[in-house]
């Protein structure tokens, strides 16, 4: 493949914002290695099969877009390889078909392996993919973008990857699995409403009635500072609940970012401003997650000791 293709491909895919695969993941690994539960190969082919899902959710939400209008008035954001004339439509569509055929391929072949629940994470999460823009009812579309991201890219998927590796979860772990794993869906919702107050104008122009766009900008960033704050917030409470050890505070290390994008998000009308505060929010989400799951480490190793 040509240099200038594998960059469009690369641009179309979105690999930035992979921490919404990565952290979850890293997360449910951590926690299954303290129980003793963890699974290499198994955990890798969930990687694996999150990763193209992911990416069939991004090559959807490129070919849905153009085909709506929805990047005709962006100056700046992720993707556009469509707008830009980087990629075809059709190459859109039948890599977003690829991807997607080949994440459930190799979520069927994790369903075999394990029980179930699996079932219903899976499903949900195919649709979520397939549907956040584009089928007759299309998630971002309606407001929903936050909630749908937050939850499967959040406890859905910690969930998923735990039970797949460990089909007799028991009831009162699945609810501590949803529970811990509610700081880093708390930030990943915001990497995507980040994004939505960029695109504010040109998500209001063809219709597309994001949280943003339905109840205007004062709210959206009171609703970006709500999501942040509340990763450390829902974290704090976790900690003093006895949920997540001490060392998992490593995260606060991160805290001066958090508050640097608030204040641009808060503050700032300029697109490219706003769109590199969105990559950094992914940037912050990665940082986060890698920090908690440092510290969980770091408790059971000094549990060894």
């Amino acid at each position: 493949m040509p240099h200038s293709q594998a960059s469009a491909w690369l641009q179309a895919l979105r690999p930035r914002v992979f921490t919404a695969s990565y952290v979850p993941m890293g997360l449910a690994g951590i926690l299954a290695l303290a129980d003793g539960v963890f699974a290499l190969p198994i955990f890798l082919l969930a990687l694996l099969g999150t990763l193209l899902l992911q990416s069939a959710a991004n090559l959807i939400n490129e070919y849905a877009d153009y085909r709506r209008g929805a990047d005709e008035g962006k100056e700046a954001g992720q993707g556009m390889t469509i707008k830009r004339q980087l990629l075809s439509p059709r190459a859109v569509l039948n890599g977003a078909l690829l991807t997607t055929l080949a994440g459930c391929l190799l979520g069927l072949f994790l369903l075999s392996q394990s029980g179930p629940l699996l079932w219903l994470i899976g499903v949900g999460g195919v649709l979520v993919a397939i549907t956040y823009t584009a089928g007759p009812f299309p998630l971002a579309y309606h407001g929903l973008g936050e909630l749908a991201v937050a939850i499967f890219m959040g406890p859905a998927l910690v969930v998923g990857a735990y039970y797949v590796m460990h089909p007799t979860l028991s009831a009162a772990r699945l609810g501590e699995l949803c529970l811990v794993s509610l700081p880093i869906a708390f930030m990943v919702a915001a990497i995507l409403h980040a994004n939505n107050i960029r695109d504010m104008d040109a998500d209001r122009a063809v219709n597309k009635r994001t949280l943003a766009v339905r109840f205007g900008l004062r709210f959206a960033r009171a609703e970006y500072n709500f999501l942040v704050c509340g990763a450390y917030i829902s974290q704090a409470l976790l900690v003093a609940g006895g949920m997540l050890p001490a060392s998992s505070l490593l995260t606060l290390l991160t805290l001066s970012e958090a508050l640097r994008l608030m204040r641009i998000v808060t503050t700032s009308h300029d697109i490219p401003l706003l769109h590199q505060a969105q990559g950094r929010t992914a940037k912050l989400h990665g940082s986060f997650g890698l920090l908690l799951v440092i510290g969980l480490a770091l408790a059971e190793l000094l549990a060894l000791l």
